[in-house]
């Protein structure tokens, strides 16, 4: 198979981003455009952020989740504690997040640290969420090796019935992470390939240093 993708084309040509118009704080920027997306293009699952990690194996590995909350700390999001993310998380915490808004042209770069998040918060969060989702939380052994779907229908089908008219309790192998931002930058598609590049770091009086890079 050889496939030349060298005639894809596209001119970004939907917004600026200028060093002088943008705030102190990266996360005061962050929900500036996040608003922004959400309000005016309806067809991008705004809070999808792709999350890179280091393996066990040593190789990154990316996947995308749903980011939940988001606060000057940093940002919060769920997942399987014992799932082949957690269990990276746990040897390196040190992780990235990125954001791809393509009807905006826009894309966010996160580099921090992750680390678990109060126990009490995420029994808050999995008590808001949809019964079957929280029973999903209880089917699925996330990254496990399984025989079949057939596997999973019956294991959903035994829980909602060992289930049936009972609260479900958070088991303690879910939970929230909270990626704490040492560097965020902000990419906005420009014509020509002169794209705008504003790179934030965090600094050891945490200030945060603001550059602009050459695209």
């Amino acid at each position: 198979m050889d496939a030349d993708l060298s005639n894809y084309r596209k001119s970004y040509e939907k917004g600026t981003l200028l060093l002088t118009e943008t705030p102190e704080n990266p996360i005061e920027l962050f929900q500036r455009w996040f608003f922004e997306v959400d309000s005016f293009f309806v067809e991008d699952e705004t809070n999808a952020m792709t999350l890179s990690t280091i393996g066990l194996d040593g190789f990154p590995k990316n996947r995308v989740v749903l980011l939940k909350k988001y606060t000057f700390e940093g940002f919060i999001f769920y997942t399987n504690y014992n799932s082949e993310k957690g269990r990276a998380i746990a040897k390196n915490p040190n992780v990235c997040l990125s954001f791809f808004w393509h009807g905006a042209e826009r894309q966010i770069i996160i580099k921090g640290k992750a680390e678990k998040i109060a126990e009490n918060l995420s029994d808050g969060y999995f008590e808001s969420r949809p019964r079957g989702s929280q029973l999903g939380a209880l089917v699925s052994n996330q990254s496990e090796i399984i025989e079949s779907r057939d596997f999973l229908e019956k294991k959903l089908s035994d829980l909602e019935k060992q289930f049936e008219g009972k609260d479900i309790e958070r088991p303690l192998h879910w939970g929230g992470y909270i990626v704490k931002p040492i560097e965020m930058e902000f990419w906005q598609g420009r014509p020509n390939r002169l794209h705008d590049r504003i790179r934030y770091t965090l600094q050891s009086d945490y200030n945060w240093q603001k550059d602009r890079l050459s695209p």
